[in-house]
């Protein structure tokens, strides 16, 4: 059998985690986490990761494997990913991806483009920048200096900003430039399963999520990582908007909701970049697994 990788994905809260478990089980293999959120051990409860039973049905791979304190790049972990490929597809004919994090899912499966080496000390700069000028400086920067890539890259995504404008900064050429460059062909065949539901759904359950981290000590796990908050890993959406109600500048009631809002369309950033791919297999989030597998066979 060809050595294929089941790539799960769609938006935050839509199932993937089940349905890879389901899979993983089904097809007696492991399951790497293509979750950026869910890599650090210190932000367990707002990033969803999956629970300790769920993680008992099946061998998890890159889930909690890190400190926010660490650097972390996405080229890291194409690099640690595709290694650890390399060892499962010597047992295992098939192994199971499961995330949202679309960059991450595409540098395992088709590849990064390859940047220069940066001096570290540009993007310390560039997170002061953020934290005494605001978001809107980088934007502006990044508008100068790589006007193309500007009107592509998601403005409300420092981390985004950051790594493009350190690219720029630190080899005198736009982003863009290094951007669609040929990558290395991957040894495997990769099928993406992609997990969709009606918009008012998805929005209720990543709502109820919400609910559910709150109650399972979300608070709590924020206001311990508060001497952190500057950190990079801690600028996502879950942790920020707690981080203004500790400083007094919000209610809790309205952080809890710029949560569920700030989720909501982290959800329709993750579709956009989603249906992208022409390839992925769409399934109602309803949909049994073995409907899923059935449909599998025939392509494995």
């Amino acid at each position: 059998m060809e050595k294929t990788l089941i790539s799960v994905i769609g938006p935050t809260a839509i199932g993937k985690t089940k349905l890879a478990i389901e899979l993983a089980r089904h097809f007696d293999t492991e399951i790497i986490s293509s979750d950026s959120r869910q890599f650090y051990k210190e932000m367990g409860i707002g990033t969803a990761v999956p629970s300790r039973e769920e993680l008992a049905m099946a061998k998890h791979h890159f889930i909690q494997h890190k400190s926010i304190h660490e650097a972390y790049s996405v080229g890291d972990f194409e690099r640690d990913a595709l290694s650890l490929l390399d060892r499962l597809f010597e047992k295992k004919d098939i192994v199971i991806m499961v995330g949202g994090s679309g960059l991450y899912v595409d540098a395992v499966t088709k590849g990064l483009n390859h940047f220069p080496k940066i001096d570290k000390d540009i993007r310390t700069g560039l997170n002061r920048q953020l934290r005494e000028k605001g978001i809107e400086s980088l934007q502006e920067e990044l508008r100068t200096k790589d006007p193309v890539y500007y009107k592509k890259v998601d403005l409300a995504n420092p981390h985004r900003l950051i790594r493009a404008l350190e690219v720029c900064i630190g080899t005198g050429l736009p982003y863009s430039s290094f951007l669609n460059k040929e990558t290395d062909p991957r040894p495997f065949k990769t099928i993406s399963i992609g997990l969709t539901s009606e918009r008012e759904t998805l929005y209720h359950r990543i709502n109820k999520r919400v609910d559910m981290m709150v109650d399972g000590g979300l608070i709590e796990e924020a206001r311990g990582l508060i001497p952190y908050q500057n950190l990079n890993a801690l600028q996502t959406v879950g942790y920020r908007e707690l981080f203004n109600y500790f400083k007094g500048e919000w209610s809790l009631d309205f952080a809890l909701s710029e949560i569920k809002k700030n989720t909501r369309r982290f959800a329709k950033r993750q579709i956009t970049w989603f249906k992208k791919n022409e390839q992925t297999h769409w399934y109602g989030y309803k949909t049994p697994t073995l409907q899923i597998i059935t449909d599998l066979d025939p392509v494995l």
